[in-house]
């Protein structure tokens, strides 16, 4: 069958396109119950994120790109928590509801789910010390799907936020911060600001969804 130069040019275009769309992905950081008001460690307005990420999560589905979700899952014993040591009310302990998935977040078949804060002697904060279901770590996933791009957003700016993107900068992805849906938990006052110029200088980009959607390609109704 012929085919002519413009042919073959829009069918050179679509495999590049489609090859460059499969390097991107969509991180969800502990979009979980604990995080968000009425939790054990609340993220002030932590559940405005929901309805905006679920927008992200159509886009990333009509656009046959993996979508990762993170989440904290801690013993009932961690020196995490203060009761043992550490800084924080328990929280998202495994298999209660705190750490469940907020309820009106809209994840999708075939999401992975990343597991951190497992282990009780470490704070895991970044995506990047958590672990797949059949227990592979975070870059492991990210490099056998040919991710060199993500999209993150979720809770909290100014810990795990902050942790996982800068360890994504150190392994050289292009990082697009979702800037309409982190919220940060403000430890001390002006935390959630100063984690945003970390992760400017760290060379992570802030983007909105008119931005990322054009991007895409993908348009929703």
């Amino acid at each position: 069958m012929f085919i002519s130069d413009c042919g073959l040019s829009a069918i050179v275009l679509q495999a590049y396109n489609a090859l460059t769309m499969a390097r991107q992905a969509l991180l969800l950081i502990d979009v979980q119950n604990d995080f968000c008001p009425g939790g054990a460690l609340p993220v002030p307005r932590g559940d405005e994120v929901v309805l905006v990420l679920n927008r992200y999560l159509e886009l990333f589905v009509q656009a046959h790109l993996p979508i990762f979700a993170s989440r904290d899952w801690h013993p009932t014993k961690t020196r995490h928590f203060a009761a043992y040591g550490g800084t924080w009310p328990a929280h998202c302990v495994q298999g209660t509801h705190g750490a469940a998935f907020h309820p009106g977040l809209k994840l999708p078949d075939g999401v992975t789910i990343l597991s951190k804060g497992m282990d009780p002697d470490e704070e895991s904060y970044s995506c990047f010390q958590g672990i797949a279901s059949d227990g592979r770590s975070f870059l492991d996933v990210l490099n056998r799907e040919q991710v060199q791009e993500l999209f993150v957003g979720g809770l909290a700016t100014d810990y795990c936020v902050k942790a996982t993107v800068l360890d994504a900068c150190t392994h050289q992805f292009v990082v697009n911060v979702l800037s309409d849906a982190i919220r940060g938990v403000e430890l001390k006052p002006g935390d959630t600001e100063q984690a945003l110029r970390e992760l400017e200088r760290a060379g992570a980009r802030f983007v909105t969804f008119e931005e990322v959607a054009p991007r895409l390609g993908v348009r929703l109704h």
